[in-house]
């Protein structure tokens, strides 16, 4: 369970935002060869990181920073390149906030959220072997009864990372699944359980019933639980993410964001816009498959990967 060294990580992550890099940093670098910076170029950065998915506000706030001490010199692309990525950097440096456990709680109760489809099983599975990489202990709770797929998925999580997993039937009560977790994890005195939950957004009452449901019931154990709530995201729906948080904040208090998928899609952009707009903390991100291709998010290393810097 050896961590690989950091470079591993970062030419990972460079590698994972390569299609996003070819949108954004490499038209950049094509357009702003000894080019004076004005209007019409600016208007032109603009776009270019609109279509990475950075969103029209975020983007007119980057170019403007941008433009107030260059406009109208003579630019070059990897001056363009290094300055964006350090306009990225002051938007993501705030919500950069690594997933921190409480280890006096035991358990430290976290609902893991989503969309189905979106990586959250698979998410959770890697999450639960950072944690034990960390020497916590963890359980994780299948409370996704609804789909017999997300069950036997988790099953197979726990078996690579040595997880105890906590299932019923399929179809049955989600909430009291929930409740025998938390009870059997603080009888264990587990550092952290992580719940896994249905994400049926097209019915909407059901999904919001259900969640209330949970949170209600783990409540009569510890007023304060869940203690955390992390939403998970796919990168690649890129501007839809947005819809996605404002659903789920209003079904639970959304207290950090999980990205997948990034290593598959140009729209990594996402992760900037989110930032700007809604202000929560960013845990991780994701970049393949691996068991160790998530890791804790870092602002200076996304944002100049994004650009295609070193």
């Amino acid at each position: 369970m050896n961590e690989e060294p950091k470079v591993g990580w970062l030419s990972r992550l460079r590698q994972g935002l390569s299609r996003t890099t070819a949108k954004l940093a490499d038209p950049i670098t094509a357009a702003f060869t000894k080019r004076r910076l004005d209007a019409a170029a600016i208007e032109e950065l603009e776009e270019l990181l609109i279509g990475a998915d950075l969103g029209v506000a975020t983007a007119a706030k980057i170019t403007a920073n941008f433009a107030r001490t260059r406009f109208d010199k003579q630019v070059e692309a990897d001056e363009v390149r290094t300055a964006l990525a350090e306009e990225i950097e002051k938007i993501l440096h705030p919500v950069a906030r690594p997933f921190a456990v409480n280890r006096d709680l035991k358990p430290h109760v976290v609902l893991v959220c989503g969309v189905n489809g979106s990586g959250k099983t698979t998410s959770i599975g890697k999450l639960a072997w950072q944690l034990k990489a960390q020497g916590l202990t963890v359980m994780m709770a299948a409370a996704d009864t609804f789909r017999a797929a997300a069950v036997e998925q988790l099953q197979v999580w726990g078996e690579r990372t040595g997880t105890t997993v906590i299932t019923g039937k399929q179809g049955a009560d989600a909430a009291g699944l929930a409740y025998d977790a938390y009870t059997q994890a603080k009888r264990e005195a587990v550092d952290v359980l992580l719940i896994d939950t249905a994400g049926r957004l097209q019915n909407k009452a059901g999904l919001m019933a259900e969640l209330e449901k949970i949170i209600r019931v783990i409540r009569k154990i510890d007023e304060s639980a869940p203690h955390d709530c992390l939403l998970v995201l796919d990168a690649t729906v890129g501007q839809n993410a947005h819809s996605q948080v404002d659903v789920f904040k209003e079904l639970v208090n959304v207290s950090g964001l999980m990205l997948t998928k990034l290593d598959g899609t140009a729209r990594g952009g996402v992760v900037v816009a989110l930032a700007e707009k809604f202000a929560l903390p960013v845990n991780a991100i994701g970049v393949g498959e691996g068991i160790d291709d998530m890791r804790p998010f870092e602002a200076r290393a996304f944002a100049r990967s994004l650009m295609g810097l070193s």
